[in-house]
């Protein structure tokens, strides 16, 4: 059982204080996408390439590190955060991703200096790839997202959005773990909508919501090896209660990734355009003079653009 904060707001702020100048603020600004004027932050410009940075920041500059270092399993951008912030305090790393990551991400891991081992499966199977060797090595786990280090570091990026002066009524935000989204549900509570937004083939949360509870669900499609968490995290679950979730599928994230490129010069991979194709789609329709913000995460498509 994971022990909660009474008040999420303290905590998301004591991170936000503790990664300040480890981790990147990232822009914001306002854009017209396809026909709708949204407010945008641009979280794809952080460290590694996502939100992940934040996270792993906060929760290795609060830790008591052991000599073996740190283990994590991942999809590929919590492995590279993991392994890049882990590098910046001089701990070693030792990162478990499935082979779905693909090559673009399992490079990135490489550069960041950390021992990156590639398991057969899905997300799944690297998890308990990287939980056997912290029994082995008595390294510490950084969770990718069910842990509270791991939720307030990720929402920092809300407590910064506000500080950068985000005027919205509603947000919009990609769901895999439930990581970052659950780091919104904790900064904002109720003072803003907060929308999840997952692909129709690798919905945790929504499915969870429907069943009463986290179960597995099977993974696949173009934001698998992103946003391709096999089973919701409790504390992503618990806030989730009573707020809305939809789903989109694969094509309109891949029109949205598109669109954010040919329209805005942004470029990231599906599962930084998700949020977006919830609008795109039409999952999500704005009510007349609904202020809609969408984060945009997600700097790792595939193949590398620039490879060489």
């Amino acid at each position: 059982m994971i022990e909660l904060p009474d008040d999420w707001r303290p905590v998301v702020a004591a991170a936000r204080d503790r990664i300040a100048g480890h981790a990147r603020v990232t822009p914001v600004g306002q854009m017209t996408l396809g026909g709708f004027d949204i407010a945008v932050k641009l979280e794809q410009m952080q460290h590694t390439g996502s939100f992940k940075a934040r996270g792993a920041f906060n929760t290795l500059l609060q830790a008591n590190v052991p000599a073996a270092g740190v283990v994590a399993a991942s999809g590929g951008n919590h492995g590279a955060a993991v392994g890049f912030a882990a590098a910046s305090l001089g701990h070693a790393a030792h990162i478990f991703v499935p082979e779905v990551a693909g090559p673009a991400k399992i490079a990135l891991i490489k550069r960041t200096g950390a021992t990156c081992h590639v398991v057969p499966g899905l997300y799944a199977e690297a998890l308990a790839a990287a939980r056997a060797h912290e029994a082995e090595t008595g390294a510490m786990q950084v969770h990718a997202y069910d842990a509270v280090p791991t939720v307030a570091g990720q929402g920092s990026c809300f407590a910064e959005w506000d500080a950068q002066g985000l005027e919205a009524d509603t947000v919009l935000i990609a769901v895999g773990g439930g990581g970052l989204i659950a780091g919104a549900y904790a900064w904002w509570g109720d003072r803003r909508r907060v929308v999840a937004v997952e692909p129709e083939q690798s919905c945790a949360l929504h499915t969870a919501l429907a069943q009463g509870g986290p179960v597995d669900v099977p993974v696949s499609g173009v934001a698998a090896n992103a946003l391709g968490a096999s089973r919701i995290g409790e504390i992503c679950y618990g806030l989730a209660q009573g707020r809305p979730a939809v789903t989109v599928p694969d094509a309109a994230i891949t029109q949205a990734q598109h669109m954010l490129w040919q329209e805005a010069r942004v470029l990231v991979e599906p599962a930084g355009a998700c949020a977006l194709a919830a609008l795109v789609s039409g999952a999500y329709r704005p009510e007349p003079g609904e202020r809609v913000a969408v984060l945009i995460c997600g700097a790792n498509p595939a193949p590398d653009p620039i490879a060489g």
